[in-house]
């Protein structure tokens, strides 16, 4: 076979497999309940309260998350992607199902187990691309897969703000849609190709290149020892340092804004007849797209590293100006509009941070340390919940102080950030102005 043939294969290969996965990720993402989850759980359905909810129910997700995706990251690698791939829809098939009979607390919180293994197993619709088609196709394939999650939010929200305000479904019977699209994703799962080798418990035993600074030395490796490696030329990086602690912080501030928002919104007073949370989380999808896609046209080649990150400091500011928008207003129609300037700006800040990080990484180790980084966000996302949250282990703050936390949460995360660019800049001009004077002496 010529070069063009096998170019061809190759494009079709890769072409194909971002197709089915693309599918996927919309057939998971299609769950029209989830913009009125807090509508359901505190609807007449369930015996529980808004606090139980608030300090009971959501923060068990949280723990369970993070406990999970210690092990799911490993175990994914060792699988080779697929069957954590099959195990996420069908985590998602006992969730939505539960959810339609169950009725108590306790119910609710097993529940919430469940949903935090649905959420760690996602990393191998992420890390399953980077096993399954050739390094120069990375960046389409993970746009492809992003957008593709992107458009099953958006049909969800739609739909959901749809049905709901037609009054052709109850908040409950959206479930039923959410458990039917996870059984599709499940029969779907089944059909993507296997993966025969993956980065580290199955990768070829042949010599690998690991990168020390500027050289590159070839070894043979085992798992354990190429995971360590790749942990160590990552972090020893101070640049990789610098935006992983970024993307841990604003990713620990995000979650937690969004789990608890729908909770803040039932709190209002002045609750609108038709309840406008799928609108908002579509418009919040529709703005997160753009921005996102808007970040990754304005870093490509015309950002420098300083200049990003003085960026997103203010962009950060801005964000916790949003989150006070969301919640201190009394008006619940201003409160949409926070938040949805807010999923906006985040959706900016983190593809910049996610493309500042790639950029000083080894390919292979993407999966790894951006793993890494996630387990990162959510200690701090479990600390933040321990602390403002959870009942009898911290303060006790209600939803509109806890509100007000998050938003100076990133309002001095971002001047933190500055200060220390405005500093280290500074300092950078003095050392240049001080070897300039002692050339010319």
């Amino acid at each position: 076979m010529n070069v063009l043939g096998v170019t061809l294969v190759m494009e079709s290969s890769w072409l194909k497999v971002s197709c089915l996965l693309c599918v996927f990720g919309f057939l998971r993402e299609l769950r029209p309940s989830e913009p009125y989850h807090a509508e359901i759980l505190l609807g007449e359905w369930y015996n529980v309260t808004q606090d139980q909810v608030n300090r009971s129910v959501y923060p068990v997700g949280t723990y369970s998350y993070l406990a999970l995706l210690i092990v799911v990251f490993l175990v994914t690698d060792f699988l080779r992607y697929k069957p954590l791939i099959i195990a996420n829809a069908l985590t998602g098939i006992v969730i939505w199902s539960v959810l339609i009979w169950t009725t108590t607390l306790l119910g609710l919180q097993i529940v919430e187990v469940f949903y935090g293994f649905y959420q760690a197993t996602e990393v191998a619709y992420y890390s399953y691309i980077y096993a399954k088609v050739d390094k120069q196709y990375y960046p389409r394939v993970t746009s492809h897969t992003r957008a593709a999650m992107f458009v099953g939010k958006l049909v969800a929200g739609l739909s959901a703000q749809l049905l709901i305000s037609l009054d052709w479904m109850n908040y409950k019977q959206l479930l039923y849609i959410s458990a039917g699209s996870q059984v599709f994703a499940l029969m779907w799962a089944f059909g993507l190709p296997k993966v025969k080798k993956s980065v580290y418990f199955h990768h070829k035993p042949d010599t690998i290149a690991i990168q020390h600074g500027t050289s590159s030395n070839v070894e043979r490796l085992g798992p354990v020892a190429l995971l360590w490696s790749h942990f160590r030329s990552a972090y020893s990086n101070p640049m990789v340092l610098q935006w992983s602690l970024w993307y841990a912080i604003a990713l620990a501030g995000y979650l937690q804004v969004t789990t608890y928002m729908q909770v803040v919104w039932k709190s209002f007073e002045d609750e609108p007849t038709i309840v406008w949370n799928g609108g908002v989380d579509a418009a919040l999808t529709a703005l997160a797209a753009l921005s996102t896609l808007l970040a990754g046209y304005l870093h490509a080649g015309r950002l420098k590293s300083r200049a990003s990150l003085l960026t997103l400091s203010v962009l950060s500011v801005l964000e916790g100006g949003c989150v006070l928008l969301a919640a201190w207003p009394k008006n619940i129609y201003i409160s949409y509009l926070g938040y949805v300037l807010f999923g906006a700006i985040y959706g900016f800040t983190i593809t910049v941070a996610s493309a500042e990080l790639a950029s000083s990484l080894l390919e292979d180790s993407f999966a790894l340390i951006f793993g890494i980084n996630t387990l990162v966000a959510l200690a701090l996302q479990s600390l933040l919940t321990l602390v403002f949250v959870s009942e009898g282990t911290g303060l006790n703050l209600n939803t509109f102080e806890q509100f007000t936390v998050y938003a100076f949460y990133f309002i001095i995360f971002g001047i933190v950030y500055f200060i220390a660019v405005i500093v280290e800049f500074l300092l950078r001009l003095a050392k240049v102005s001080k070897t300039q004077v002692m050339e010319i002496e």
